[in-house]
């Protein structure tokens, strides 16, 4: 997908092999993936050091909230999206609003809505 193409995006997922399938699909569609994060403390170090376009965050990290990245990511105006199983009643506080996609997705979905995310931030 062209508007996707160049992208960095940065993955927080603790399950290697959802990892590496979201991984897949958005390289796919021609971005540069940072990452994966798979806690919360080694995504807010990528964070310290990189920029991404747009996120993709699951919301349970190994029994940790993912809140603490979603905080860092609004803080610094990048637009994400959370890929989970426990659907909106789980997004952290303040972020209720963030687009969902509900475990298991298809990737078409995921790399659509990342495209619409990342449309959205470049007409800001």
């Amino acid at each position: 997908m062209a508007e996707l193409q160049g992208r960095r995006i940065l993955v927080v997922e603790d399950e290697a092999l959802v990892a590496m399938l979201l991984e897949d699909a958005l390289m796919d569609a021609g971005c540069t993936i940072l990452g994966p994060g798979s806690s919360v403390e080694q995504s807010l170090g990528i964070l310290q050091h990189n920029r991404p376009d747009a996120a993709v965050i699951d919301l349970n990290l190994a029994g940790e909230s993912s809140g603490p990245v979603a905080d860092a990511l609004a803080a610094m105006g990048v637009p994400f999206l959370v890929a989970t199983g426990y659907g909106a009643e789980g997004l952290p506080a303040g972020h209720e609003k963030v687009p969902v996609l509900t475990k298991p997705y298809d990737p078409s979905e995921l790399i659509n809505l990342l495209a619409k995310l990342c449309e959205a931030q470049a007409a800001e």
